[in-house]
């Protein structure tokens, strides 16, 4: 497939532009501010719960976003003629959690959610594992392709691992080896998790530390200490770990220091290609743990509107409308962790992209919406989804993933997370030139970001996806006070009981988004165009595996 060159992409400007006029040369399509508003604020009501997945709050989430797709002039996109996919997932709850380490026999007990957080993905009735070695392998990692191995020829099996959090550049950038303070894949706490399994390992301690992890210590309690939740596996026992858990930054460097170690040196050590693991001498970890599994049954809510000419083909826009649920009280008593921003902003945002096609002529390509079940449980909705395509993945033009839209005022830029992936980037760039403003490449890629989102499963399946939202400086007064609410955010409202609809949240920046990739998605229905994934993309030999589909 001969991917579109930059100068074509930026021809084709004249024709996105046209996408945001009505076809009478009147005023261009609009998305109304105040409606996003009204829907986050029903979303995040106290009466959905926080959005848990398999609660009743589900059928209420279900029963309000059909109604809003068919309003828009949408069919049900789901299985057997509904408006849902069903996704099956084994959920694991852990309870009466006891942990130490011991020191030579002296045990030092751990408490579960203030140094330790334990958790597990793995069908069991009770777990008991008692005076594991520990041993260090700097950040888990086995990169063949970048002539990296933490482990070495170390027998990990049985034993626990301690794990630094994101890549070996992220404290030193310069290096390159990783990409700089681009987090690759590697980073990620379930890549760590995965390659333990792999090499055998009865367990997992990842350190956490805020800036490397990109969230505070809290985010960890909220989101490990619950139920977790997996698709369903035929070999678990083989591609999960007793034991997955995180402990403190402190708690590590006194772990260390009582082995004899310095935790700051061996950080530095663990940069290098010639890092080996080192033991814990004289640590070894208890830890015991009733673990009730069982199957549940949610699911992703699918919406359509064929094509007129093409509608085997398909222009997809995603977001998740789970979160976390109800959960241990904050200081204020709040336990419903009501997720205005992340992620009912995003389903807004879906169904007020419905309503602009359904009012508009029908579109030559299909439009397929979904909002994704279990995003916060690890993408497995999108995952389910992916690996179970209710339309084929190869003739699925692109697609738009939409998540903790930008709710505090219009904004210079349009950020793209995973920016000089694919073509799309070109197409967003022409459409947010019209609005006067300026694609702003991955502000925070040392977070991983481009891999903790639901778009994520299906590029890695080849399909051109586009995560995109609002970057750069505020437009209008008063900008103090919309920085600060954004900062906000991110330090003390992102998976808290926080999260919740503020009357001083502005839409404006969060509709001039929805209006380019509904443009930007429009002009792709009514071509023959097929974006492509960049040179260097490691998503364009798996899409290029199924070219013959898209001649």
């Amino acid at each position: 497939m001969r991917l579109l060159s930059r100068l074509s992409v930026l021809a084709a400007g004249a024709a996105l532009a046209a996408c945001m006029t009505l076809p009478d040369g009147g005023e261009p399509a609009r998305i109304d501010p105040d409606r996003l508003s009204a829907h986050v604020q029903a979303l995040s009501d106290d009466s959905f719960e926080g959005r848990g997945i398999a609660t009743p709050a589900e059928d209420k989430v279900i029963a309000y976003l059909s109604e809003a797709f068919a309003d828009a002039g949408f069919e049900p996109g789901g299985e057997n003629g509904g408006w849902t996919q069903a996704v099956t997932l084994n959920r694991f709850a852990v309870s009466n959690v006891s942990a130490s380490f011991s020191d030579d026999g002296v045990a030092r007990p751990l408490t579960q959610g203030e140094q330790i957080v334990i958790s597990t993905r793995r069908p069991a009735e009770q777990v008991r594992l008692d005076d594991l070695p520990l041993v260090f392998v700097g950040y888990g990692t086995t990169a063949p392709e970048r002539e990296w191995d933490d482990f070495k020829d170390v027998d990990v099996r049985g034993k626990v691992i301690v794990v630094l959090v994101n890549d070996a550049d992220y404290e030193q950038p310069e290096l390159n080896t990783f990409n700089g303070r681009a987090m690759t894949y590697y980073g990620r706490w379930t890549y760590k998790y995965d390659e333990a399994a792999r090499r055998g390992a009865a367990g997992v301690l990842v350190v956490h530390e805020t800036a490397p992890a990109s969230y505070g210590w809290t985010t960890v309690k909220n989101s490990w200490t619950g139920p977790q939740f997996d698709i369903v596996r035929a070999n678990a026992a083989a591609e999960r770990v007793p034991l997955e858990g995180w402990i403190q930054r402190d708690v590590a460097v006194d772990l260390f220091e009582r082995a004899g170690l310095d935790f700051e040196a061996l950080k530095v050590s663990a940069r290098s290609r010639d890092f080996r693991p080192v033991e814990l001498e004289g640590q070894t970890l208890d830890a015991g743990y009733s673990v009730s599994t069982s199957q549940i049954e949610t699911h992703n809510v699918v919406a359509r509107l064929p094509g007129s000419t093409h509608p085997d083909e398909t222009i997809l826009y995603t977001g998740h409308w789970d979160h976390i649920g109800v959960g241990d009280p904050d200081a204020e008593g709040d336990r419903i962790f009501n997720g205005a921003v992340d992620n009912a902003s995003g389903i807004a945002g879906l169904i007020e992209v419905a309503g602009m096609y359904g009012a508009g002529p029908r579109p030559e390509r299909s439009i397929v919406i979904i909002a994704f079940t279990a995003e916060e449980s690890g993408l497995l909705g999108s995952e389910f989804y992916a690996a179970n395509p209710l339309y084929p993945l190869e003739t699925t033009v692109a697609g738009f993933n939409l998540d903790a839209m930008n709710v505090y005022g219009r904004l210079s830029g349009l950020g793209v997370t995973g920016y000089g992936q694919s073509t799309l980037d070109e197409r967003l760039e022409v459409v947010a030139a019209t609005q006067g403003r300026v694609i702003v490449p991955d502000t925070n890629n040392a977070a991983g970001t481009y891999f903790r989102s639901d778009h994520f499963p299906l590029a890695k399946r080849g399909v051109p996806m586009a995560y995109p939202k609002g970057s750069g400086d505020f437009r209008d007064e008063p900008i103090a006070e919309r920085q600060a609410l954004r900062d906000e955010y991110g330090a003390r409202r992102y998976h808290q009981a926080a999260d919740e609809w503020m009357p001083e949240m502005d839409f404006r920046g969060a509709a001039e988004d929805l209006e380019v990739v509904h443009a930007v998605g429009l002009a792709l229905a009514n071509s023959r165009d097929w974006p492509g994934w960049k040179d260097g993309s490691e998503f364009g030999p798996v899409r290029e595996e199924s070219a013959a589909a898209r001649r």
